[in-house]
This record gives C-alpha cells, sequence and structure tokens, in this order.
C-alpha cells in the first residue's frame, strides 16, 4: 500500500513540477503543465468560496448562525386614541381603524417597504386601499426568483384605533429579517410598519423585543387630513416619516407645533415561542384585553383652538353726527382638547361714523 502512495505521489509530482535535468524543449512543456496545475488548484479554491458566498444574504447584515428556526408571537397594538390625537380624529365614516397586518420573514436581498426610497405598486395600493393582492404577488416573485423570502404572515383589522391583532411567524438564519406594514384608516396613504428588523443577534435568536410605531406617507396621494379626497401625487414622492412639524401645514392631521415628537401611534412586540419538551409550542400568556382594548396609559397630547380669519367689518350702526359702532366675527375651526389652549373671542367691535347721515 505504501509502495503504491510512492508510486502516485511520484506520478503527481511529475505531472506538476518539472525535472531537475532535461533538454530545454521538455523543459518547457513541464513548466507548462505546472502552471496549468496550480491554475487549477487555484479555481478550485475560488469555485468553492464563491460557492458558499452565494448561499448568503448579499446585505450588511451579519451572519445568523443560530438555531435551523424560530418561531414568535407578534402583537400588534394600535395606540390612536382621541386623547393622544386630538386634531381631526375620525369618529365616524369610517371610525378609526387598522387594517389588517400584513408581513414577511426574509433575507437582507427582499425589501418590502423602507423610508425615503419609492414605495412598489403593491405598498401603493396597500397603503392607499388596504388591497393586499399585488404585495402578495410582488412577495412570491421576490420568494422564487432570488428565495429571498422565507414566509408570508397576516393578523386581523382592528376595528378601532386602540386595540390588539396577533399572529404566528418563522424565521430561518439565511431568513432572519422581519417587515409589515398596517395601513391608517381612515387616511390617504398613510402606514405604519417595520422595515427589516433583524431578529437574530450572532449564534442565538432574540427572546423578545418590543418598538414603538409612528406614521408614514407612502408618497402616492397628496392628502393632508385623514378624510383628504384621492389626490395622486404626480411625480411620485418617496416614503417618508410624518412628524408633529412634518408636512410644515397646519391643516395636516398630524400637525402638532407645540410637541417636540408625535406619541407612538402604535407597538409591536414579537416574543419567541419556546417548545416544551414533548415539542409543542408553549401557550402564550400575555393575551390581547378583554374586548379587543388596550389598557395602556396614554399621554394626552394638547391641542389649541383654531379659529378662522376676521371676517369684513360689518354696517356702522348709530345716530347721525354721533359716534357709532360697527362688528367684525370669525368662527371656530378646530375646538380645544386636553388643556389646550382656549378659544379667543369671536366678536370684535370698534367705533365709526355713521354713513349716509342726512
Amino acid at each position: 500500500m505504501d509502495e503504491l502512495k510512492e508510486t502516485n505521489s511520484a506520478a503527481s509530482k511529475s505531472r506538476c513540477s518539472p525535472p531537475t535535468s532535461a533538454p530545454e524543449e521538455y523543459l518547457g512543456m513541464e513548466n507548462l503543465m505546472f502552471v496549468y496545475c496550480s491554475c487549477k488548484v487555484i479555481w478550485t479554491v475560488l469555485v468553492t468560496i464563491l460557492g458558499y458566498a452565494s448561499s448568503l444574504p448579499v446585505g450588511d447584515d451579519s451572519l445568523c448562525t443560530a438555531e435551523e428556526l424560530a418561531k414568535y408571537k407578534i402583537i400588534f397594538t394600535g395606540k390612536w386614541s382621541q386623547i393622544a390625537f386630538p386634531k381631526q380624529y375620525p369618529l365616524y365614516r369610517p371610525p378609526a381603524q387598522w387594517s389588517s397586518l400584513l408581513g414577511v420573514t426574509h433575507s437582507s436581498d427582499y425589501s418590502m417597504w423602507k423610508k425615503d426610497e419609492y414605495a412598489s405598486n403593491g405598498v401603493r395600493d396597500f397603503a392607499e386601499k388596504g388591497e393586499a393582492w399585488v404585495l402578495m404577488k410582488e412577495i412570491e416573485e421576490a420568494g422564487e426568483k432570488i428565495q429571498s423570502v422565507h414566509g408570508i404572515f397576516s393578523a386581523p383589522a382592528i376595528s378601532s384605533g386602540t386595540g390588539q391583532t396577533s399572529t404566528e411567524l418563522e424565521v430561518h438564519p439565511r431568513h432572519p429579517l422581519v417587515s409589515f406594514v398596517v395601513r391608517i384608516v381612515p387616511s390617504p396613504d398613510w402606514f405604519v410598519g417595520i422595515d427589516s428588523l433583524n431578529l437574530c443577534e450572532g449564534d442565538h435568536w432574540m427572546e423578545e423585543v418590543s418598538v414603538d410605531l409612528f406614521p408614514y406617507d407612502a408618497g402616492t396621494d397628496s392628502g393632508f387630513t385623514f378624510s383628504s379626497p384621492n389626490f395622486a401625487t404626480i411625480p411620485q414622492d418617496t416614503v417618508t416619516e410624518i412628524t408633529c412639524s412634518s408636512p410644515n401645514h397646519p391643516a395636516n392631521s398630524f400637525y402638532y407645533p407645540k410637541l417636540k415628537i408625535l406619541p407612538p401611534i402604535a407597538q409591536v412586540t414579537m416574543v419567541k415561542i419556546k417548545k416544551s419538551q414533548l415539542g409543542l409550542s408553549a401557550p402564550f400568556i400575555n393575551l390581547p384585553a378583554k374586548s379587543n382594548e388596550i389598557t395602556d396609559t396614554v399621554s394626552e397630547t394638547p391641542l389649541d383652538c383654531e379659529v378662522s380669519q376676521w371676517s369684513s367689518w360689518g354696517l356702522c350702526r348709530g345716530v347721525c353726527r354721533e359716534t357709532g359702532t360697527k362688528i367684525r366675527t370669525r368662527f371656530v375651526l378646530l375646538q380645544p382638547a386636553n388643556n389646550g389652549m382656549p378659544c379667543p373671542h369671536l366678536d370684535e367691535e370698534t367705533g365709526c361714523e355713521p354713513e349716509n347721515c342726512v
């Protein structure tokens, strides 16, 4: 057996290295053979490395080496109350509510939506009308083309501004990211959501994570208020976060110039589901509050009174050759709430000289 190894080694050496003493022509051929063998080895190493790299996400997220799969309970909590958001709060036709939640677990090769980038047709339809078909098709196509999607998940709608809905999702080491959207109803194209939240931390999955959610504008409709009619944004704008001062317009439903930051309009919590000894998922204890209503305390957002411009002055009333009076009026545009600035006087009187006196 040892003799056979020595023979093979000698044969390999004779193929890939030139002999010490040989004719010049023979030496040239052997040198070429030696270069060929070296290139072949380097090529094999490169192919091996590239083959491994091709199975990893192309993004900059760190490599996840956690256990193969993990399941999470995701709880979405609406905090859109009239106390926290008193301005133009929708009370009917339709009242404040949330659409169904649509989400996906994926790798960094896929993006459902991203701040400061253009929304896809699917996100546009979902943000404007709550229609999910185009968005689901986009997700499925991304999964088929580049294997960037692990699974789609959804949760039922909430029929009021405050309440909870929940579902389960599954993540994989190659697909550790979570994204979702929930439409604000009613609104032009406003939504809340998460973009590519990584549930993996190196070699383990996070046990629990909570994120406060704030409103976003999909950039496809130019309405300022919750009940604005459809008015397409042409050309389309990028996805932007709505703040208490942006858009900087008093008509905007989220315009609160006295605040530094809006209170969270919603919150999402994801809790890793532990497996029992029997291999079954352990029950989740923190269930939604009774009647789907949350019992969380909310800070009151002060809302100042808003009034119209003054009308023109009325006719001067009074006796001729004596000082008369004339009046102008204004009306309330927005009633104050939560200890906001009260409304000023709605009429004003001044002296005048009566006209058309004989």
